[in-house]
């Protein structure tokens, strides 16, 4: 069944990727992104995930309705933490939550979040308090209010996706329609080099192998689209080469 998807971040990296393998396979791809990508899309709306009036701009340009949304787009830790948090959480909830209508039954959610998240059980308090905030301009308040330094922004917004994520996997079950998160670990995209710098660097030496491939992660996200996974709903799906298993295991050891 020929489907029509939406991927934000579809300019670059892994969301340009998705919307690919996504065109490959005859699907209809409606971009959102704040550059307008060069090919494999059939419609581009632009939008900025930091921005309240943007985001309901850009949706109500879209008449259609799709049957997939993939939130890929997002910010690097080198970015400022304000920033960091609307486009990789704010944004990414108030557009979900506004494109719901416009959505088939039994359509898929599916959040782009990452192993730099893994922590999320631990901030589980902090998210709550997170999770009641609507106003995009009490988020670097809230911040400063909870002592998220401008190094741990980037790892808590990532663990707001994915808890997110898991909070809502029925609150459209009437329709049947499913949300999951997907966490990579660092993908050679551009914006590798900025995880590098800052997250990576205060961490175990990175084996090459590990730098997962943009493909590779797309991938994924194909498959989530599709029949086949749709059986797979609040769950937070790992694909970092063994990054996970590698540091547990040397806690473990030790």
């Amino acid at each position: 069944m020929k489907k029509t998807i939406i991927v934000t971040g579809a300019a670059s990296g892994i969301g340009a990727e998705t919307a690919k393998q996504l065109k490959i396979l005859g699907h209809t791809i409606i971009a959102f992104d704040r550059n307008e990508p060069k090919e494999n899309i059939d419609q581009y709306i632009p939008i900025d995930l930091s921005d309240e009036d943007s985001i309901k701009k850009a949706v109500s340009e879209f008449k259609g309705k799709a049957h997939a949304l993939c939130n890929i787009a997002g910010l690097p830790p080198t970015i400022h933490p304000e920033l960091q948090i609307k486009v990789n959480f704010f944004g990414l909830r108030l557009f979900t939550q506004l494109l719901i209508e416009k959505l088939h039954d039994g359509a898929s959610i599916i959040n782009l979040a990452s192993v730099a998240g893994s922590g999320w059980m631990r901030n589980l308090d902090t998210l709550n308090k997170l999770f009641k905030i609507d106003n995009f301009a009490q988020a670097l308040p809230f911040l400063e209010e909870h002592n998220i330094s401008d190094e741990a922004t980037y790892n808590f917004s990532k663990e707001a996706v994915i808890l997110w994520t898991l909070y809502n996997a029925t609150t459209w079950s009437d329709r049947n329609i499913t949300i999951k998160a997907l966490s990579p670990g660092p993908v050679k995209t551009p914006i590798l080099q900025s995880f590098m710098d800052t997250i990576a660097k205060k961490q175990v030496v990175l084996p090459e192998a590990m730098k997962g491939e943009p493909e590779k992660i797309a991938a994924i996200v194909t498959f989530l689209c599709g029949e086949n996974a749709s059986w797979i709903n609040g769950q937070n799906i790992v694909a970092d080469g063994g990054l996970s298993a590698m540091r547990m295991t040397k806690q473990l050891s030790t």
